[in-house]
C-alpha cells in the first residue's frame, strides 16, 4: 500500500481545526484548592518482565530523543519484538494516548474528590478535558499511520503535544487572578505528567518522521 501524501492546504485546514480546539479557554477558571494529590487515585503500573529489546528497537529509539523512554516504552510491548519501523511508530502512539488517557482520568477523580472545593472543580474538569482532547488526537494519529498517511499523523501528535500546555496556561491565569501568599503554583505531580507526555509525544514524533523520510527514497 502506497503512503498517502497529505496537500498542504489539507494540513493546514487540519492544524487550524486542531489548534481551535486547543486554545478554546473556560472563561472564568476558579481558584484551586491544594487538594490535587488527595484527591487522585494512586497509580496503577503492570508488571514488566525485564528483557533485552529487539535490535530494530534499539536502531529505532537511537534516532530519537529520549532513547532510554523510547526503549521502556516499545518494550513494555511485546509486540515490539517482530514490529516493523510503522508498527513501532504506532505502539509509541499508543504509549501517548495510554499516557493521556492516565492523566485525564486522574484529574477526574481529583475533581470528584471530597477534599476538592466546589468552586476548584471547574478547573479540574477543564484540564482532564484537555488531556481527553490529546488521546483523542493521539488515536487519530494512530488510525493515520496505519493508513501510512504520515503527515496527518504528525499533525495529530504534534497537536497532542500541545493540549497539556493549555492546561498550565488555565493555571497561570488563576494565579494571575489571586493575590497574596495564597496563590497556589502548578502542582508537581501534573507537571511532572505533563513533561512525561510531552516527551512520548516527541519519541513518536521522532519515529514518524523517520518514516517520512524513508518515502523520500
Amino acid at each position: 500500500m502506497a503512503a498517502t501524501r497529505a496537500s498542504p492546504v489539507l494540513l493546514l485546514l487540519l492544524l487550524t481545526v486542531q489548534l481551535s480546539l486547543l486554545f478554546r479557554l473556560p472563561d472564568s477558571p476558579s481558584t484551586l484548592a491544594l487538594a490535587l494529590a488527595l484527591a487522585a487515585e494512586p497509580d496503577q503500573q503492570n508488571a514488566k518482565q525485564h528483557r533485552q529489546p529487539a535490535l530494530l528497537v534499539q536502531s529505532t529509539c537511537n534516532s530519537t530523543s529520549f532513547y532510554d523512554l523510547c526503549i521502556a516504552a516499545l518494550a513494555a510491548d511485546p509486540a515490539s519484538s517482530t514490529a516493523d519501523v510503522p508498527g513501532l511508530g504506532g505502539i509509541a502512539v499508543s504509549a501517548a494516548a495510554n499516557n493521556a488517557s492516565g492523566t485525564a482520568a486522574f484529574l477526574g477523580n481529583a475533581s470528584d474528590a471530597a477534599a476538592t472545593p466546589q468552586a476548584d472543580r471547574a478547573l479540574l474538569r477543564a484540564c482532564a478535558g484537555k488531556y481527553a482532547a490529546a488521546r483523542d488526537a493521539l488515536v487519530q494519529a494512530r488510525a493515520s499511520l496505519a493508513e501510512q498517511a504520515y503527515d496527518y499523523a504528525f499533525v495529530h501528535v504534534s497537536a497532542a503535544g500541545e493540549y497539556p500546555a493549555v492546561c498550565r496556561t488555565l493555571f497561570r491565569r488563576r494565579q494571575q487572578q489571586q493575590r497574596g501568599a495564597s496563590r497556589t503554583a502548578y502542582p508537581a505531580e501534573l507537571a511532572k505528567r505533563e513533561e512525561a507526555l510531552r516527551r512520548l509525544c516527541t519519541i513518536a514524533l521522532d519515529i514518524i518522521s523517520l518514516l517520512q523520510n524513508q518515502e523520500t527514497y
